[in-house]
């Protein structure tokens, strides 16, 4: 797409279906710029068979051309974890004869990093990672592959976008894949988007009826639990126990509103500096 921004695409708006929120309203958005379509990279880390990644693939071609390069197998909990002892095998995976989508042997990062490096035939113009069964939101932002996926896209300057959807015994991935098209076409419209990273989680409800879409800050409280357990021998084995804090922190963040039933999304950095204290710390008078 030339290096165009986003911010700067135009739009056509085309019949489509369904809408979201209080709009019944079907549209059908394709971002174009000089009479091509948006160029997307669309991974995960639940696998490539995933039918999170199969609805929001079908949601996304709305946008343009989508390219899935995503793990063979479920890499849930990986973070950001990357595969340099072994090779990284790929498998070209077909639907109605034709190359559909790359399996990798590897992460989440490993499939976009590799995927843009060497797999896609054009440098993706937004990377998207999901749809994740089970929702990244405060601190499993850190553990998250799904989200590990979209901080690589963000490595290499392009606008990343990783999206779960609260974990259920039936999840209707269909209706939390329109509500991630909606989200996402939010997003990238906006100059300020460009190369930036984006955390969005999708509650049930908001898959059931209306829902607002809340910006917030990811949750910093502390959760998580560890359940022991004895095996046939008698040895103990313990069990994580990775449910939501009992009590939502009092300050506004991610898990406050998804308790309440909206969407939220959430800017992210992967720059990890503390750049205040890095400026103090030049006056520590350090030495070895």
């Amino acid at each position: 797409m030339s290096g165009c921004p986003l911010g700067f695409l135009r739009s056509a708006w085309l019949d489509s279906t369904i809408g979201f929120g209080s709009s019944d309203r079907a549209i059908r958005v394709i971002l174009m710029q000089g009479g091509e379509a948006m160029r997307i990279l669309l991974s995960n880390d639940d696998g490539v068979y995933s039918p999170g990644l199969a609805a929001l693939e079908q949601q996304l071609r709305h946008f343009g051309e989508v390219f899935v390069a995503a793990p063979a197998t479920e890499q849930s909990g990986v973070g950001h974890s990357i595969t340099y002892l072994t090779p990284l095998l790929c498998k070209s995976l077909k639907k109605d004869g034709r190359h559909w989508a790359w399996a990798v042997q590897g992460s989440p990062a490993d499939c976009v990093k590799l995927a843009i490096v060497e797999l896609c035939p054009w440098k993706p113009d937004l990377v998207v990672s999901g749809i994740n069964s089970g929702l990244n939101a405060g601190i499993n932002v850190l553990y998250s592959g799904t989200v590990a996926a979209a901080i690589e896209g963000a490595f290499f300057g392009i606008t990343s976008i990783a999206v779960s959807l609260e974990h259920s015994e039936d999840p209707d991935t269909a209706a939390a894949a329109v509500v991630a098209r909606n989200v996402i076409d939010g997003i990238v419209h906006q100059p300020e988007s460009q190369g930036k990273l984006f955390n969005v989680n999708i509650p049930t409800r908001a898959t059931e009826h209306p829902s607002q879409v809340k910006v917030v800050p990811m949750g910093l409280a502390q959760y998580g639990r560890y359940e022991k357990r004895n095996d046939p021998a008698g040895r103990n084995y313990y069990w994580a126990m990775w449910g939501q804090p009992e009590s939502p922190p009092p300050e506004e963040t991610d898990l406050t509103q998804l308790s309440q039933g909206n969407v939220t999304v959430t800017p992210l950095d992967f720059d990890l500096t503390r750049y205040q204290l890095l400026e103090s710390m030049r006056t520590w008078n350090l030495k070895c």
